[in-house]
């Protein structure tokens, strides 16, 4: 491991090559804090850095709108099955319709859509 190591003459001092590296990145740090210092302070830069507590809350929210609608429908659908005997015509159904449900609440409770819930 010769290529990286400081040649050592017994003076202590460092090489021409070295000196000259040791400038130029003592320059270009100088340079660096600089521009670190004139930059202006950007606040979508630190929201996107962290996470934003009401985004998540709306993630939550959408998911159990989802699932919620999902879920229903599968019972609806369970329960016609045991009740009628039509098993599993009543869940596939109801199941579907419990998944197009949860979208279309999802896209309310987003604001994609052009209704609103209330």
């Amino acid at each position: 491991m010769t290529g990286g190591a400081r040649k050592n003459d017994g003076s202590g001092k460092p090489s021409p090559e070295e000196a000259a590296l040791s400038a130029r990145l003592r320059s270009l740090g100088a340079r660096l804090g600089s521009t670190q210092r004139n930059r202006p302070v950007d606040e979508n830069v630190a929201a996107r850095q962290g996470s934003d507590p009401s985004a998540i809350a709306r993630g939550f929210r959408l998911s159990t709108e989802l699932v919620a609608g999902v879920l229903v429908g599968a019972a609806i659908g369970w329960l016609l099955d045991r009740w009628l005997g039509i098993s599993p015509w009543g869940l596939i159904v109801f199941l579907l319709l419990g998944f197009a449900a949860g979208v279309l609440n999802v896209m309310r409770a987003a604001g994609v859509s052009g209704q609103t819930k209330g």
